[in-house]
C-alpha cells in the first residue's frame, strides 16, 4: 500500500514537471502573438508593450543579482546602439523593453546605470519570488536572462537566441 502510494505521488511529480518544464516553457510561445501588458517605466509614466507595434522590440528580462544578466548587458547595449533609429522594411523602428526582476528596487538601477542602459522603456518589478512577478508569470520566464525578439505584428520571433542570431535577423529586416 505504501509502495502504491509513493508510485502516485512520483507520477504525479513527474507529470507535474513535465507540464511545467514544457508546456509552460518560454520557447513554445515562439510564433505566437506577445502578452500585452501595462507596466509603469521607471520614469513613472505607464506603458503598454502594444503601444510599440510597428516596431521590432526586444522583451529581456534581468535582474542586478543575475552574473549571466549582468555579463549578456554589454552585447544588449550594443544591439541598442547598433539598431536603435536604423531604416527597416517593414518597421518603424528598434526597442529594447528591460524589465528588472528585483526583490528591492534600490540596487537595479546602480546597475543599469553601470551596464550603459539609456534606453527609455525600462521597467522594474517587485517580488519576494522574482520569477513569480506578474510579468514574469506572464510570459512563462523560468530563468533569466530571457529574451523574446518580437515583430512588429506582435509576433514573438524569437526566445532567448544568441545575440549573434538576433542581430542577423534584424540586419535581415534592413
Amino acid at each position: 500500500m505504501k509502495s502504491t502510494i509513493i508510485k502516485a505521488v512520483f507520477a504525479l511529480a513527474i507529470g507535474y514537471s513535465g507540464y511545467y518544464f514544457l508546456l509552460r516553457s518560454p520557447s513554445s510561445t515562439k510564433g505566437k502573438l506577445a502578452p500585452d501588458f501595462e507596466s509603469q517605466l521607471i520614469d513613472g509614466s505607464k506603458f503598454n508593450l502594444s503601444s510599440l507595434k510597428g516596431n521590432y522590440v526586444l522583451l529581456d528580462f534581468w535582474g542586478s543579482w543575475c552574473p549571466p544578466c549582468r555579463r549578456d548587458n554589454p552585447n544588449l547595449v550594443k544591439l541598442h546602439n547598433q539598431f536603435y533609429n536604423e531604416s527597416f522594411k517593414d518597421a518603424n523602428n528598434f526597442h529594447i523593453v528591460t524589465v528588472a526582476l528585483e526583490k528591492n528596487d534600490k540596487t537595479w538601477k546602480k546597475a543599469a546605470d553601470r551596464d550603459g542602459f539609456k534606453w527609455e522603456h525600462q521597467i522594474v518589478e517587485q517580488a519576494k519570488v522574482v520569477l513569480l512577478s506578474p510579468l514574469a508569470q506572464k510570459y512563462a520566464v523560468k530563468d533569466i536572462p530571457a529574451k523574446f525578439l518580437i515583430d512588429p505584428d506582435g509576433n514573438i520571433v524569437g526566445v532567448n537566441q544568441p545575440y549573434s542570431e538576433i542581430k542577423a535577423y534584424l540586419q535581415s529586416k534592413i
